[in-house]
C-alpha cells in the first residue's frame, strides 16, 4: 500500500463532460477466447468514432505487450490483469471517453470489482456507467473457430490454465447486454450495443 500520497483534484467529471460534450463510460466485453469479443469491440469503436465520439479499445492481448507484460495466466495473475484494466478503463471513462475493454475476464468477482471501481464517485459526482457485454458462444463453436490455434494447444496440454478447457469461465448472470455470437453478426451486434448506448444517453454530443 502506497503511503505519503495525496489525491490532487482537477476538473470535476461533470465539468469535463460538459466541455467535451460527451459522457464517459466503460463497455466491458467478456466471453471465451474466439467468441468474437475483439471483433465486435473493434467494429463498435470504429462506429463510435465515425459518430464523432471519443472511444478507445483496450484489448486483452495488446495490453500484455506493455502494461501487463509481467503477468502470466494463473488465477492470481488473471485477477491482477483485470484489476489493472479496470483502473485504466475507469480513467478513460472519467476523461469522458467511451472505454471498450475486450478481455476474457473469466471470474465474476473480478468483473464485479471492475464494476465497483466505476461506482466510486467524489461527493456530488455521478458514478460512471459500467456496461457488461457478454459475448456468449458454446465452447464447441469457439473451438471450431479457434483462429489462433489456442484450443488445439490447450487440448494437447501445451497451454495450461486455458479458459473453457483447463480453467473455468464464470458466465455473467445479469449482463447489461447479452450477445449470442454464433447467431448474431458483427454488424447486428454493433447495432444492438449502439441502441443500448443511445437509450442510456451516451451518444449525445
Amino acid at each position: 500500500m502506497a503511503t505519503n500520497i495525496t489525491w490532487h483534484a482537477g476538473l470535476t467529471r461533470a465539468e469535463r463532460s460538459e466541455l467535451r460534450g460527451q459522457q464517459g463510460a466503460t463497455i466491458w466485453f467478456t466471453g471465451l477466447s474466439a467468441s468474437g469479443k475483439s471483433t465486435i469491440a473493434t467494429a463498435l469503436e470504429q462506429h463510435l468514432l465515425h459518430l464523432g465520439l471519443s472511444a478507445y479499445r483496450l484489448d486483452g492481448d495488446n495490453v500484455r505487450f506493455g502494461l501487463n507484460k509481467d503477468l502470466g495466466f494463473d488465477e492470481k495473475s488473471r485477477n491482477e490483469n483485470i484489476r489493472r484494466i479496470g483502473e485504466v478503463a475507469k480513467l478513460f471513462a472519467d476523461s469522458s471517453c467511451l472505454a471498450l475493454t475486450s478481455f476474457i475476464s473469466p471470474y465474476k468477482a473480478d468483473r464485479q470489482t471492475a464494476r465497483e471501481m466505476h461506482e466510486v464517485a467524489a461527493e456530488g459526482e455521478t458514478p460512471l456507467k459500467f456496461i457488461e457485454v457478454f459475448v456468449d458462444i458454446p465452447v464447441e463453436e469457439a473451438e471450431k473457430r479457434d483462429p489462433k490455434g489456442l484450443y488445439k494447444k490447450a487440448r494437447a496440454g501445451i497451454i495450461k490454465d486455458f479458459t473453457g478447457i483447463s480453467a473455468p469461465y464464470e458466465a455473467p448472470e445479469k449482463p447489461e447486454i447479452h450477445i449470442h455470437s454464433e447467431k448474431t453478426s458483427v454488424e447486428e451486434a454493433v447495432v444492438i450495443i449502439t441502441k443500448y448506448l443511445e437509450k442510456e444517453g451516451l451518444l449525445k454530443k
